[in-house]
């Protein structure tokens, strides 16, 4: 089977669930270009536990984990088919004692948020990984090493988080306000970082410029680090967008392979 490209998306505010921008219209198209997985699983900045978990069940229930939005985002369903099956393949690939099988958890905005626009008809079975809280960020780093055979099985893995996340500060008026200095600084250094193929200082967040400001906490910018880790020397890293919502919310994502 052919090997499948590894994404890393951010998803930012609800916001983008119902708005028309570029972001949006970037995941639309990207998903235009990628073949038909078997099925998906979504590393979710919005699923933190004690331990790595896996969604197990058949049909997956629509999350909506925000608050104080408009009522139409909390008619919007994503009514995709669970993978059990496939995420049962992630929990022996991975050691089935290092991983538990999760039946109450469904899909978070993290990940129906950007599976809207990359595959609207929600055909594809859906499971989702958590973040383990107790984890370094070398460690999850390591973790996601062990994920790459799954790329040859038909599991079309998508990160989804955000590299500058800061909500604190953000600009809720509109949509594409002015960034801030620092905001720009950070996602500038790490598309460099990126772009140069320097895993090790993006392990090290805590070093990197205005990390203070731009990563206030790590769950959205680790599951950034689950796709590079399964960065293949050889393979390219392409950007499908490049904006800064909010003031202070980095959208940048991309594709790794394919």
């Amino acid at each position: 089977m052919q090997e499948l490209p590894v994404l890393f998306m951010s998803h930012g505010s609800p916001m983008n669930i119902i708005e028309t921008n570029s972001f949006t219209a970037s995941v639309s198209r990207l998903g235009e270009t990628l073949a038909k997985p078997a099925a998906i699983m979504v590393i979710s900045a919005h699923w933190q536990t004690k331990g790595t978990q896996v969604t197990c069940a058949a049909k997956p229930r629509t999350i909506y984990d925000f608050y104080g939005f408009p009522q139409e985002l909390y008619e919007i369903k994503y009514p995709c088919p669970g993978a059990p099956e496939y995420a049962e393949m992630v929990r022996q690939a991975l050691g089935s004692d290092k991983v538990a099988c999760n039946m109450d958890w469904g899909i978070d905005h993290a990940a129906w948020c950007v599976l809207k626009y990359l595959y609207p008809q929600a055909d594809i079975p859906v499971f989702e990984m958590s973040l383990d809280i107790a984890k370094s960020p070398q460690e999850h780093y390591n973790l996601a090493k062990e994920l790459a055979p799954l790329r040859k099985e038909g599991i079309l893995i998508v990160a989804s988080g955000n590299l500058v996340h800061n909500l604190r500060l953000a600009k809720f008026e509109n949509t594409y306000d002015e960034p801030y200095d620092w905001a720009i600084r950070a996602d500038q250094q790490m598309k460099e970082l990126l772009q140069q193929g320097d895993h090790t200082s993006l392990i090290s967040y805590d070093r990197l410029t205005d990390a203070r400001l731009a990563i206030p906490t790590p769950e959205h910018y680790l599951p950034m680090l689950y796709a590079i880790a399964l960065q293949k020397a050889d393979e390219g890293l392409t950007f499908t967008c490049e904006d800064i919502q909010n003031g202070s919310v980095s959208m940048r994502s991309f594709v790794i392979g394919g």
